[in-house]
């Protein structure tokens, strides 16, 4: 299973189709085919038979059970616009940057005297276009979910807490938790 930063860079990467994938069964199965090439290799991604698959191309099943009716969904938007993805995500990495939105506890070590407690903040912060670049290249590198959260949270410390240097100097470290919802926008 996914982990939550993975769960929001695919609903930015939806975000970002400019048509909508095929909605009906065979449509998508017609749309599967064309990118895999036979009804074996449509068969195994989604987990029926080929001649399951073929009755689905054909007409005679119109509707799949949910379990499967998910995978096909799951697996023709894993391959919808892959263009369109990359670009979006080549100019949040050259010059856009990426926009966090979360409500999660944030604690961080700080020198003595002041508290190091975490808590709740609901906080929506535009991290620059470094942070983006390193946040894709940690999901291509299939990286882990905390992997990706650190980089999110080190643009956290710089921009938010730190405000680019300006306040909190003697921060060094700020940690993400029981994160309640996150969402990317870029």
């Amino acid at each position: 299973m996914a982990g939550e930063i993975e769960d929001a860079i695919e609903r930015a990467d939806r975000e970002s189709f400019t048509r909508q994938p095929p909605k009906t069964l065979k449509g998508q199965i017609g749309y599967l085919l064309k990118q895999l090439g036979s009804a074996k290799a449509v068969a195994q991604e989604i987990g029926v038979t080929a001649d399951s698959v073929n009755r689905y191309r054909r007409g005679a099943r119109k509707h799949a059970r949910p379990d499967v009716a998910a995978n096909i969904d799951d697996a023709v938007r894993q391959r919808w616009q892959p263009q369109v993805r990359k670009r979006r995500q080549r100019q949040a990495a050259a010059t856009g940057g990426i926009t966090v939105e979360t409500r999660a506890r944030f604690g961080y070590t700080a020198p003595a005297g002041s508290t190091d407690d975490g808590r709740f903040r609901r906080l929506t912060v535009h991290l620059p276009p470094a942070y983006a670049q390193r946040l894709f290249d940690a999901r291509e590198a299939g990286d882990s979910d905390q992997q990706m959260r650190q980089i999110i949270a080190e643009g956290f410390k710089e921009i938010y807490f730190q405000d680019n240097g300006s306040r909190a100097v003697g921060l060094s470290e700020v940690e993400i938790s029981d994160i309640d919802y996150l969402d990317l926008d870029y």
